[in-house]
């Protein structure tokens, strides 16, 4: 069974008034597919801030770590996935090549989430702190951005741009996610509470 998909014959025509960044072949198709991963790890930036607003927006709910950040995070994280889909699909090769620059654009989300809380909330943390940020929670934000981007399809597009009713696979893949996210921000939370994570 295929998991990949391939635009359809209505959007041939406007697929060939693309830009050079979507032709097969040589120097085309490594342009392309650096452009690809760039769109995503810039993607996961702009998420990080889109977040950033939308979590500072919900000030004050109790629940805002375990189960508002999830949601705000998990469907903003591949931005840059989100516009490759809009404006050059040509470059999406597939359902594991949009999982997998989803989970790059995740990493990247992570790295700068990661950035500051060791710079900024936890300036002087010890050295285990460091380690911490900079492995488990990375890891976990490329693979729950991998299973998000696993539901990122041309159905979820359409759902976009013309009303079309949400695909429920997408829906699947962002719950899991979701989830999966709050689960590990519960596990997190409890732990700091119990004092397992004290930085002072």
């Amino acid at each position: 069974m295929s998991t990949g998909w391939q635009p359809s014959s209505a959007e041939a025509p406007a697929e060939a008034a693309r830009p050079a960044t979507a032709v097969r072949g040589g120097a085309g198709f490594v342009f392309g597919h650096a452009f690809a991963v760039a769109m995503a790890l810039a993607g996961g930036v702009l998420g990080i801030v889109g977040a950033a607003i939308g979590e500072l927006r919900a000030g004050g709910f109790i629940l805002l770590p375990i189960l508002g950040a999830p949601i705000i995070e998990e469907m903003l994280k591949p931005t840059g996935v989100y516009i490759l889909l809009a404006r050059w699909p040509r470059l999406l090769r597939g359902r594991l090549h949009i999982a997998s620059l989803s989970a790059l654009a995740g990493l990247s989300f992570g790295v700068i989430e990661a950035l500051v809380y060791i710079f900024v909330y936890v300036p002087d943390a010890p050295d285990w702190f460091v380690t911490y940020r900079l492995t488990l929670p990375l890891a976990f934000h490329a693979f729950a951005s991998f299973i998000v981007g696993l539901g990122i399809s041309p159905a979820l597009l359409a759902w976009a741009k013309d009303g079309a009713p949400f695909p429920k696979s997408s829906m699947r893949f962002y719950v899991t996610a979701i989830a999966l996210h709050a689960a590990f921000n519960l596990v997190a939370t409890i732990l700091v509470f119990a004092g397992y994570f004290d930085v002072d």
